[in-house]
């Protein structure tokens, strides 16, 4: 089923609006013209009644009584569609006009209760294909005796012009309503032409422009709103983009140096022939190659997972100060092989999962390892404050600039990329550290001085 587009949805809500409150003041102009002439016909029935009724009030002799038809008669010349009858006690006409046809009720109801007949209700009757709109009311004469008199109004003519007033004022609308959809629909397109150039910038956008950005400028308020989120997320998607561009070249770059080595050694082994030990020397120098690139994929599948939302920690209690001295145990001879000395401090204890917490704190010490001078400390301090375990690896070196540090988390990121890579780990460390650490609910900051480099990670206690 096709989707109505904006524009004609606004189109066409203008529309029914407009038709409904046409609607609703045709139906109450009609009840005002209608209820106007129901006025006029019962003044001028009021006024007929009380020329009738004078003339009655007038008649006091048998004399006067055989004399009242002809006044009446008189007194009703020149009233085109008047009609009026007069019946006595009896019931019987007693005078009638040419033309007067009255409903039966109307007049038995003024014989049945003359008391109650004295001042006309409007009635409204159809009689021969004619409308027809009088009233009935009790008179006596001069000497007593009761009459009942119904006036009538033909109103055929109140009629032709109600029906020719509807069938204009329904046009009217109708048209009203074409109008204003018309309209609806030239001011919609208008007012959505920024909305249109906005989707015609957003359609020309692609991979290789996302440092464009939509002009905020000049745009409706409610499109602001639109502009600035979708800019940000083009900054976004920019960053991703960047991120994985040079992603992807860092692998092909890690991937290219050990495999460059095995093919050169292979073709070195292969240039002549040698030796048991020789083709072993070869086949050693070989396997370390391809178990730092087992651990480069090992790494990449483990951050993958991470991505994904697939480290799902345990929640065992895991004690950070026994971790810690098991690690310094594990990293004494190579610490002592670089003249580094290793402290701890302080204790604390997180629900986790202890593997991963262990990989983490020996990512971080490992690396501090690494860069600390001969002769220097890394210290690691372990504190809880509240519900939070805060755990800080410090070592002293030279200072990271500030603009490396937001960067220090991403994958195969170096501050010095030409430093040599062999032995010096992929690059994937720290980024493992932090998805640890978030998998646990925690994070992880870094700081930077000229003297020492500060990892610090917050952890639920």
């Amino acid at each position: 089923m096709k989707t109505l587009s904006l524009t004609a949805r606004i189109s066409l809500f203008f529309a029914v609006a407009a038709s409904l409150v046409l609607l609703t003041t045709g139906y109450v102009l009609t009840q005002v013209v209608e209820a106007h002439f129901e006025e006029g016909d019962r003044h001028e029935l009021n006024g007929k009644l009380e020329l009738i009724k004078n003339l009655f009030e007038h008649t006091h002799s048998q004399a006067d009584l055989d004399l009242l038809p002809q006044q009446l008669d008189d007194a009703l010349v020149g009233h085109h569609g008047l009609a009026v009858a007069v019946t006595d006690a009896t019931g019987d006409i007693w005078f009638a006009t040419s033309g007067a046809e009255f409903p039966q009720t109307l007049l038995n109801d003024c014989q049945a209760q003359p008391a109650r007949c004295t001042s006309g209700a409007l009635r409204q009757w159809k009689q021969a294909g004619l409308s027809y709109r009088g009233m009935a009311v009790s008179m006596t004469t001069g000497s007593g005796k009761p009459y009942t008199v119904a006036v009538a109004l033909d109103i055929e003519h109140h009629d032709l012009f109600m029906n020719t007033f509807r069938s204009v004022l329904a046009l009217a609308i109708a048209l009203a309503a074409l109008a204003t959809a018309s309209l609806g629909w030239a001011v919609t397109r208008w007012g959505l032409s920024p909305l249109r150039q906005v989707t015609d910038m957003v359609a020309g956008m692609s991979a290789e422009r996302l440092s464009e950005r939509l002009p905020t400028t000049g745009l409706p308020a409610e499109l602001k709103p639109l502009a600035t989120a979708f800019n940000a997320m083009l900054a976004r998607l920019d960053d991703s983009f960047r991120r994985l561009s040079a992603f992807s070249s860092d692998i092909a770059h890690e991937l290219r140096t050990p495999i460059s080595n095995l093919m050169t050694q292979t073709q070195v082994a292969l240039s002549s022939a040698r030796g048991n030990d020789e083709y072993k020397e070869v086949l050693y120098s070989s396997l370390e190659e391809y178990e730092r690139m087992a651990q480069m994929v090992g790494d990449m599948l483990y951050l993958a997972q991470a991505d994904n939302g697939l480290l799902k920690p345990g929640l065992k209690s895991v004690s950070l100060t026994n971790e810690t001295k098991d690690l310094f145990d594990y990293f004494e001879a190579w610490a002592e092989e670089r003249g580094v000395s290793l402290a701890q401090t302080g204790t604390a204890t997180v629900p986790g999962d202890r593997l991963m917490l262990r990989r983490a704190l020996s990512n971080l010490v490992s690396n501090a390892i690494r860069h600390t001078p001969n002769g220097q400390t890394v210290r690691v301090s372990l504190a809880t404050h509240g519900d939070k375990a805060i755990v800080t690896v410090e070592n002293p070196g030279p200072e990271i600039p500030a603009e490396h540090l937001p960067r220090l988390f991403d994958r195969f990121y170096r501050v010095d990329p030409s430093r040599q890579r062999k032995g010096d780990g992929a690059g994937l460390g720290l980024a493992i550290v932090k998805s640890i650490v978030e998998a646990h609910g925690g994070s992880i900051a870094v700081a930077s001085t000229d003297q020492s480099t500060r990892f610090q990670l917050t952890l639920p206690a």
